[in-house]
């Protein structure tokens, strides 16, 4: 039996912002929010929650702020070479990061728990069986 905990990895599409996490995620489900339909062109952004003392990032990235729910500010952070979003918070300053899923190296170490802001899923898009579901964010 492996022990070892899992260590996740990744980056954009050129390979210039890339992260590794290891241990398990805080959390992990799909996003449906219209912010994160937006910055993503999808229907959700699929995440993964991990404390900032558990991943390190390398390259420089773009930010973009915009107001959060529960006020305060949301920031995603890019690639400015190829534009890949790739995750979220402020290096160095806040306390977890979002990783967005489809960058992951092994997409098969991603594991939904959770589905949030259900309340905007457009209707054509099915929330997976299995999922806790919350209308919003969670406390």
């Amino acid at each position: 039996m492996n022990s070892e905990p899992i260590s996740y990895a990744g980056g954009c599409l050129c390979g210039a912002v890339r992260y590794a996490a290891s241990g398990e995620p805080i959390v992990s489900g799909l996003c449906y929010c219209r912010d994160c339909r937006r910055a993503s062109g999808s229907a959700f952004i699929p995440f993964m929650l991990f404390d900032a003392a558990a991943i390190h990032f390398s390259g420089e990235t773009v930010q973009f702020r915009s107001p959060a729910l529960r006020g305060g500010e949301a920031t995603r952070n890019s690639c400015p070479k190829c534009g890949g979003l790739v995750f979220g918070g402020v290096v160095g300053v806040d306390e977890d990061h979002t990783i967005y899923a489809g960058t992951l190296d092994e997409p098969s170490h991603f594991a939904p728990v959770v589905a949030i802001f259900t309340r905007d899923r457009p209707e054509w898009v099915t929330v997976p069986p299995g999922l806790v579901s919350f209308e919003t964010m969670p406390d």
